[in-house]
């Protein structure tokens, strides 16, 4: 009797901005793989021809049905390696694709993490903020009343806070900041990686007042600093 096939699912790390920051390993991994999954067809098409390699490609994002699921399941049980890419950077940080790794997981399917570029990790190294430890947030709320109930249950955070900003809302996060915790020190990356990557430095009033006539439409990391006053009231209660 034949062994069953085991499937297997690579999770790839794709350029944030910089098409030279694709891996060797990344690029073999997803040249072993029987199809790829992409958030996008268009994002996935474009990416796969900058590498030169043309593969089969399924869609999975966060508008996908449990039918997709179950589809991309049974590809994997046959046998199939599958690589998972996001439209840029590390798949699953901030991106679809936890319940196809939860259902890999449950269903003994191997996976295999192929780490690369993040735009996080880019933006805390460049923020001079401390990097011991760290919080990442993610995106805040859409509406102003939601971000800006983010950003003070954040203020009390004591370590490193790591937020994304879509290109349109970079502006009213700096608003609410610069409201909120206007002396706290902070970092915005714009195009990380990218021949036109900006860094800017200051408090978030400072950086508010900067920015504050011009529409950015950039890809963005904020990060500020924790709550040192927070931190040092607990340290001295402990």
């Amino acid at each position: 009797m034949s062994e069953q096939k085991t499937g297997k699912l690579y999770i790839i790390s794709t350029p944030i901005g910089n098409p030279d920051d694709i891996t060797f390993r990344a690029i073999n991994s997803i040249k072993r793989s029987d199809a790829v999954i992409c958030e996008e067809y268009k994002e996935g098409a474009k990416f796969l021809k900058s590498i030169n390699i043309k593969k089969e490609m399924m869609q999975f994002n966060e508008h996908s049905s449990l039918d997709d699921l179950l589809d991309i399941m049974s590809e994997l049980q046959s046998g199939k390696r599958l690589s998972l890419i996001s439209d840029c950077g590390t798949p699953l940080i901030a991106d679809p694709g936890n319940e196809l790794v939860r259902s890999c997981v449950a269903n003994s399917i191997p996976i295999e993490v192929v780490p690369g570029a993040s735009s996080i990790l880019t933006a805390l190294v460049a923020s001079n903020l401390p990097t011991d430890e760290f919080v990442f947030a993610g995106f805040l709320g859409r509406t102003d009343d939601s971000r800006d109930n983010n950003l003070k249950d954040l203020s009390k955070e004591t370590r490193t806070v790591v937020l994304l900003v879509t290109p349109y809302r970079i502006n009213k996060l700096l608003e609410s900041a610069s409201k909120i915790i206007p002396d706290r020190q902070a970092y915005l990356g714009m195009n990380l990686t990218m021949p036109f990557e900006s860094n800017h430095y200051g408090t978030f009033k400072e950086l508010h007042k900067k920015f504050k006539d011009e529409k950015l439409k950039a890809e963005a990391v904020i990060c500020f600093e924790g709550n040192y006053f927070e931190k040092n009231r607990r340290e001295r209660r402990s």
